[in-house]
């Protein structure tokens, strides 16, 4: 049993080293290689886990194999656009110009029922809405909406509001995130003060965060009854 745990714990630490090393997406945005990959090394994970005969670096070697195969083969395809074309396909219009295409929904096997689903998960209620909807390699459905139909921006009604930057999460659970300092152009003397005129310290915040304009919001840890 011991074994088999620490086999388990050493095929976790490779497997995630693995996924790292791959980069970025969450499974909805995977390519087909990169969903390929990721099955095969679950599954190889899987058996050399459970299978105490046989040596640990049976199940490494294939997961390394496969990784850099998906690397190697990444960078080619972004050398390559028809190789690319060919593996992951291309994106696919649905509604072209305000019109569904009814050819393209059936050669994606993709009902009505499913584009409508997919355009709601775009906060759009109606099809009329749409000018193009594309279905991109990785499945997901992009939109653009008639101009008419757009929500007007800041910039159509002659706004223009000051850059605030990113609101950045300076402290999380006690803890001081010098990356967030820096996005917002501030210093640990500069939180400490802000918190000293609340007669708060850093362990007693479970968030606060911050803006270029050093504009900060603050929520307290809850106390423990």
């Amino acid at each position: 049993m011991l074994i088999v745990i620490i086999r388990t714990a050493l095929l976790y630490l490779v497997i995630i080293a693995a996924v790292r090393f791959m980069g970025k997406r969450q499974i909805s945005e995977l390519q087909t290689t990169e969903l390929v990959v990721t099955m095969l090394i679950s599954d190889i994970a899987s058996m050399s886990a459970q299978n105490t005969s046989q040596p640990l670096l049976a199940g490494i070697i294939p997961m390394t194999v496969l990784v850099v195969s998906e690397v190697l083969l990444s960078g080619a395809m972004i050398k390559a656009a028809p190789l690319r074309k060919l593996i992951c396909g291309r994106p696919i219009i649905v509604i072209n110009d305000g019109r569904i295409d009814q050819r393209e929904l059936k050669r994606l096997r993709m009902s009505v029922e499913e584009l409508m689903e997919e355009l709601r998960q775009q906060d759009v209620f109606s099809f009329l809405d749409v000018l193009y909807a594309i279905v991109e390699t990785n499945g997901k459905l992009s939109v653009l909406k008639k101009p008419d139909r757009e929500i007007p921006t800041l910039k159509d009604l002659g706004l223009s509001p000051d850059n605030k930057g990113i609101e950045a999460v300076v402290i999380s659970d006690g803890s001081l995130s010098d990356e967030a300092l820096k996005l917002c152009g501030a210093d640990e003397k500069l939180i400490d003060e802000i918190l000293k005129k609340k007669e708060l310290d850093r362990s007693s915040v479970f968030i606060m965060t911050m803006n270029k304009k050093h504009e900060y919001n603050i929520v307290e840890k809850e106390r423990q009854t």
